[in-house]
């Protein structure tokens, strides 16, 4: 069976976009053009990959295993032409990664800076995702690598632990619980948080921890930041749980008083994922040596574990 790569890289595109008319558009192909390539590419897997309606495209399940596999392909193919590109070296390519809010809004930024800045000819994009969108992007090729906070839930991927970070509480000075040594979440429930956008990893991530103790998180605001979550905090519109690392950083110029949460999941271990760390191109495999110099080349599978906050 032959597959033409134009015609798969033309399929992840009208699957990655709302409608075949943008994915076309992608494409540099017209509509008419691309409507006739997906046929024939159905025709010669004999399954039907897309619905079409006055809405947009819908991939049947037999569109959504090749989107995996195509993805997966079209990822060698780029990898491969990122070896060969100045020789293979780690000073050219394009590089994809799904993080979680952590790793997007407080380190991320400072170490992409210096990295790029040594590599002009490497370009990076950078996505916040939840931590089971995160696995399943890094599983099925649609990012070079993750970046996941806490025990990870997927089986044959490798795991490069780097760092570790806690989950602290913030409260107003003179709050009630400021004078705490330890709190536990439900005991934080009795006031109003400062929490982070929807769809934020950690935010789902504590609406996890609090259904279970069944109840619910009361938000007074949710902000876009950690540093705006220590504002709200410094102001006295409510408490909120941010990382140790963004938090000790903004105590520095903001009047917080930090709390330990004494909960098991509040420390929690930073990790990168990929699918197999011998087979990244060169400026992948320097950027995960840059953020993980000790353990860029120890690699374990992962084991399936319960999911945590990011």
């Amino acid at each position: 069976m032959h597959f033409d790569l134009a015609d798969l890289r033309l399929f992840i595109h009208i699957a990655e976009s709302p409608s075949l008319t943008q994915g076309a558009r992608r494409a540099h192909l017209s509509p008419a053009a691309a409507s006739a390539r997906i046929k024939a590419l159905e025709s010669r897997l004999d399954s039907r990959l897309l619905y079409r309606d006055s809405r947009g495209v819908e991939l049947t399940p037999a569109g959504h295993k090749l989107l995996q596999h195509a993805r997966l392909i079209m990822r060698q193919v780029d990898y491969l032409k990122s070896e060969f590109t100045e020789y293979g070296t780690d000073s050219a390519g394009h590089i994809r990664i799904f993080a979680n809010t952590t790793a997007v809004t407080e380190f991320l930024p400072e170490v992409l800076a210096g990295f790029l800045a040594e590599r002009p000819g490497v370009t990076v994009d950078l996505q916040e995702r939840l931590s089971r969108d995160i696995v399943r992007g890094v599983l099925d090729g649609s990012t070079d690598i993750g970046i996941i906070a806490g025990p990870v839930q997927a089986e044959g991927l490798q795991v490069l632990h780097f760092s570790t970070d806690r989950l602290l509480l913030g409260v107003p000075i003179g709050h009630p619980l400021a004078g705490e040594t330890q709190v536990t979440l439900r005991q934080t429930l009795a006031y109003q948080h400062i929490g982070l956008h929807e769809g934020s990893t950690l935010l789902t991530f504590l609406r996890d921890r609090v259904e279970k103790l069944g109840s619910q998180l009361s938000l007074r605001i949710q902000v876009s930041s950690f540093e705006a979550v220590c504002r709200m905090i410094e102001a006295g519109v409510g408490i909120g749980i941010i990382p140790e690392s963004a938090a000790r950083r903004h105590s520095r110029t903001m009047q917080l008083a930090l709390v330990e949460l004494d909960e098991p999941w509040a420390v929690r271990e930073r990790s990168i994922l990929v699918r197999e760390l011998d087979a990244l191109p060169g400026s992948v495999r320097a950027l995960i040596a840059t953020l993980a110099p000790d353990v860029a080349t120890e690699a374990n599978v992962a084991r399936p574990l319960l999911p945590n906050g990011g």
